[in-house]
């Protein structure tokens, strides 16, 4: 499969993927970004948040998108934030997941604050409105 692109481990993150046509399968799940902004984004984190990021998502293929605290929250409405970690700082990717065990990343972050800036949070929302609403 063309738009198929294989998860690295930590000990091989020299070698991070790109990402092909905003899509990757991720074992049982499918993973798509909302643009290929947003790919972009995950894709530009420094690379100890991006690992920390690949991480999970390998995780949320084995044991379903809701990992709970401290890797993902609900934030209402069907809007999860996933929090990635690294030593230089902290990265967030709102996702959605739809029928079909498919998971949308909306928008990606580096945080710079302490909290999540309103105005990302309401994209988000906006995308995930987007997203569920599509015909």
């Amino acid at each position: 499969m063309a738009n198929q692109i294989r998860l690295y481990r930590t000990n091989e993150i020299a070698k991070l993927p790109s990402v092909y046509n905003n899509h990757v399968i991720v074992m049982g799940w499918h993973l798509s970004y909302y643009n290929p902004k947003v790919a972009e984004t995950v894709e530009s984190w420094p690379v100890g948040i991006r690992a920390h990021f690949l991480r999970l998502i390998e995780i949320m293929a084995e044991h379903g998108p809701d990992l709970g605290m401290p890797h993902t929250r609900a934030m209402g409405a069907g809007l999860f934030e996933l929090r990635a970690k690294g030593r230089e700082g902290i990265g967030r990717a709102f996702y959605c997941t739809l029928v079909g065990a498919r998971i949308v990343i909306l928008h990606a972050m580096v945080k710079k604050t302490e909290k999540t800036p309103q105005r990302a949070l309401q994209l988000a929302r906006t995308r995930l409105h987007e997203v569920k609403h599509e015909p």
